[in-house]
């Protein structure tokens, strides 16, 4: 038969009750109110005489604990399963970070709860470190390290979410090292690929590839540009970097300029300059990109899964050339060309020379001087 004790130093009461093996053991039930107390005591001796017959399942235990929570502190016990929460904390995320990070999160939060399966029914405390040690074995075979770390460090900032929301005891993530990280070292083209590269690509991807080149921005600025941003009178083109928003209005080069000067004119100024790409996930037009220098050999990747016998999702060996690689290229160019480092930054709009740049102003003809220097690759 349970009882209520009080012990020396202690204003709590305690519960006395039989473990399932027979043993006599002491709990503390968090209380200084008797009645409490009691029924706390007794939710303690039901769980242990459920557990000796055998019946004390999880959801059981669960529901006991949620009933000693709701007598001690006269309210529900906070629960949701692994799926239910992560989509709430999507749900905030999409007020609180940039839309640009936000696939990030959504895949990252896919990918766990596709790996869960039926366990992401679960209650929050029910996925363990093991879980996610698997997690990450099964991202590390088909992505980089660094993505694989990516996902798992925007996870472990759920985690921490949860266990200040008290639906969790520890941040299992936390437990878990991230993988090594294999960088390949990036690299500008040589002139010689980049002939190779135009003569591969369809016209609007032609014009993404000479954009990229001579204004040295990213994909994502460049995919998304519309002609509210180009000035074909004044020979400018501005952009708002996603990455780190910094506003920039950079002289179009000759090449550039004759290839804009094929497109169709547009009566709106929010007509995208490439429309198929205009809106596309960074990713998607990234392994397309890839798939070019593949069909022109500078990467290599599995003919078929079944001929590598690796998965689908194998990674492809596409050392280290990308997109951006084409803003490597266009420093190099400038500076072959004799263009100072600080002006070939403010083109490129690398921001390791904060201070510089601070004190700084370069006049626009400065930077169109520059500009002129980088040759014409259009040329056969």
């Amino acid at each position: 038969m349970a009882s209520l004790h009080r012990r020396t130093g202690s204003p709590y009461w305690y519960a006395a009750f039989y473990l399932p093996d027979g043993r006599r053991t002491f709990r503390s039930t968090g209380t200084t109110n008797k009645r409490q107390a009691w029924n706390i005591c007794l939710k303690f001796e039901e769980a242990a005489r459920l557990a000796k017959q055998d019946r004390l399942t999880e959801a059981r235990a669960r529901e006991t604990i949620a009933d000693i929570f709701a007598i001690s502190n006269q309210d529900t016990l906070p629960t949701a399963t692994t799926k239910q929460y992560l989509e709430g904390w999507m749900q905030k995320k999409r007020l609180e970070v940039s839309e640009n990070s936000l696939p990030s999160y959504q895949t990252a939060v896919d990918e766990f709860i596709k790996h869960l399966g039926a366990k992401a029914s679960k209650l929050l405390d029910a996925i363990t470190a093991r879980d996610v040690v698997d997690f990450r074995s099964k991202l590390a075979a088909r992505l980089a390290g660094a993505t694989v770390n990516k996902y798992l460090k925007l996870l472990r900032g759920a985690w921490t979410q949860a266990l200040r929301d008290g639906l969790v005891r520890e941040n299992i993530f936390i437990r878990v090292n991230l993988v090594k990280e294999h960088r390949k070292q990036r690299r500008a083209f040589t002139l010689g690929e980049l002939n190779k590269i135009l003569a591969a690509c369809n016209h609007e991807w032609r014009g993404m590839v000479l954009t990229g080149l001579y204004t040295g921005q990213r994909l994502s600025d460049v995919a998304n540009l519309t002609w509210a941003q180009v000035d074909l009178a004044q020979g400018e083109i501005r952009f708002t970097t996603r990455k780190t928003g910094r506003n920039m209005v950079i002289p179009i080069a000759k090449p550039l300029m004759n290839y804009l000067l094929t497109l169709p004119a547009s009566d709106s100024l929010k007509t995208p300059l490439f429309p198929t790409a205009h809106g596309t996930p960074s990713n998607t037009l990234s392994h397309t990109f890839t798939d070019i220098l593949d069909d022109i050999g500078l990467v290599r990747k599995p003919e078929t899964h079944e001929g590598t016998g690796k998965g689908r999702d194998t990674k492809r060996d596409v050392g280290g050339l990308s997109f951006h690689c084409l803003r490597h290229t266009a420093t190099s160019l400038l500076k072959n060309a004799g263009v100072s480092d600080v002006i070939a930054r403010e083109i490129i709009g690398h921001d390791s020379e904060t201070v510089s740049r601070l004190y700084t102003h370069i006049e626009s003809d400065t930077l169109r001087q520059a500009i002129d220097r980088l040759p014409d690759v259009t040329k056969k």
